[in-house]
């Protein structure tokens, strides 16, 4: 057992560490929690004034680091003095540019493969923290949604589990369900339901798992800005959308706001075993968002925008299955059929989860963000416009936000 250490003796300018045969208890004058320290190795004590240059005691694995959402990951962890194993499928220049997310030797690169457990175990063999950012929106001719999602999780969470592992941070989606409504797609998404699938499988190999469901993501090469400007989803600068855009509604979440919660969620003692629902602060009709983003874009009406109904477009939808049969494993400009029926599913939010707010995060509104992401794709870039020659558009219009 640790020793017990009065509360007075908490809040001490200098650091002291009690030890006994089995955990040492660290106290330090930043908390008035002892922090308990399963490993005696005194490289395993928190040390520093905090900050990047110092050691905060997390040592944290981040699975799908190279990925969007995991560069913003990295970074927030290298701020506060994290040191990090990053492990990495592919070419190793690929993931060299995450080496300036921590100070100096404090970031360290292993290759794996998802399928591979002895390179798993040796990426998460030092580390208290191990977070899974690894997903698919779409399938391969090696990976499906199951050997992604499910199975490629569980084995994540079984041999973090084996190896000791403090914490597990489990990324899903916002609407994950077993039984996803059908859309487009007569079956339903079934990336939604190998998501639910993932977390199940997560909570059985690791019961204090924190689970995260965030809404759809925007920011610096994301795939919902970068993804609804793209050549490929418009047609003749109209853009064509289930029912208009009409029926489904969306409450994005900016990246760095998803990034900061997660890192608050590993510092958070009281998330252990929690799933929290990652969403921005407003709801908006998917129509409406669109079309605000174009007019920010200036590209409105008058330059050529509109939407139409994509359910008489026999076109479009020849597009798509040709996109689909010429690029299986990676589709050009993220255009198929799993990806309409993603993008057409409102955002259900389920009551009583807690959320950004409850981890203390204020969520980001993207009419305060959107503009900056949105500047290098506004029309005729190289315009040099007046003060006032182009009036800001009206924000989009919100609607009530919705439990189910």
């Amino acid at each position: 057992m640790a020793a017990l250490i009065p509360k007075s003796s908490f809040r001490i300018a200098k650091r002291q560490t009690v030890r006994s045969t089995s955990v040492a208890v660290q106290i330090c004058c930043y908390s008035d929690s002892p922090r308990l320290i399963k490993n005696d190795n005194p490289a395993s004590f928190k040390r520093g004034t905090g900050g990047r240059s110092s050691f905060n005691g997390i040592v944290c694995t981040v699975f799908g680091c190279t990925g969007f959402l995991g560069r913003y990951v990295c970074n927030k962890l290298g701020k506060i003095g994290t040191q990090m194993i990053l492990p990495y499928r592919g070419d190793e220049y690929d993931v060299k540019r995450l080496k300036v997310t921590g100070d100096l030797g404090q970031v360290l690169f292993h290759p794996f493969h998802l399928r591979d457990e002895d390179s798993i175990r040796k990426c998460i063999k030092y580390s208290n923290v191990v977070i899974n950012l690894i997903g698919r929106e779409w399938e391969m001719k090696n990976f499906k949604y199951d050997d992604v999602n499910v199975e490629g999780a569980r084995r994540l969470a079984r041999l973090a589990k084996e190896a000791g592992v403090e914490r597990f941070i489990h990324l899903s989606a916002l609407n994950a369900s077993l039984n996803p409504t059908p859309i487009v797609l007569s079956r339903g998404s079934r990336f939604h339901k190998s998501k639910a699938e993932g977390e199940l499988a997560v909570k059985e190999e690791f019961p204090g798992a924190t689970i995260i469901r965030p809404s759809v993501v925007y920011g610096q090469e994301d795939r919902f800005i970068k993804y609804y400007i793209h050549p490929l989803r418009s047609f003749l600068r109209s853009l064509p959308l289930w029912k208009k855009g009409e029926a489904t509604e969306k409450q994005p979440v900016a990246v760095s706001d998803v990034a900061a919660g997660i890192v608050a969620a590993i510092r958070d003692p009281n998330s252990v075993g929690k799933t929290y629902q990652f969403v921005g602060p407003k709801r908006y009709q998917l129509s409406e968002l669109l079309d605000w983003m174009f007019a920010v874009m200036r590209k409105d009406k008058s330059w050529g925008y509109s939407r139409y109904d994509l359910r008489y477009d026999p076109f479009f939808m020849a597009r798509i299955y040709a996109n689909e049969l010429l690029s299986p494993s990676y589709p050009f400009g993220n255009l198929h059929w799993e990806q309409i029926e993603i993008e057409h599913t409102s955002d259900k939010l389920i009551q009583g989860l807690p959320d950004l707010e409850d981890l203390g995060i204020t969520p980001t509104e993207m009419e305060d963000q959107v503009p900056w992401e949105v500047k290098p794709y506004v029309a005729y870039p190289y315009y040099k416009p007046e003060i006032g020659e182009f009036p800001t558009p009206d924000p989009p219009k919100t609607i009530p936000i919705q439990f189910a």
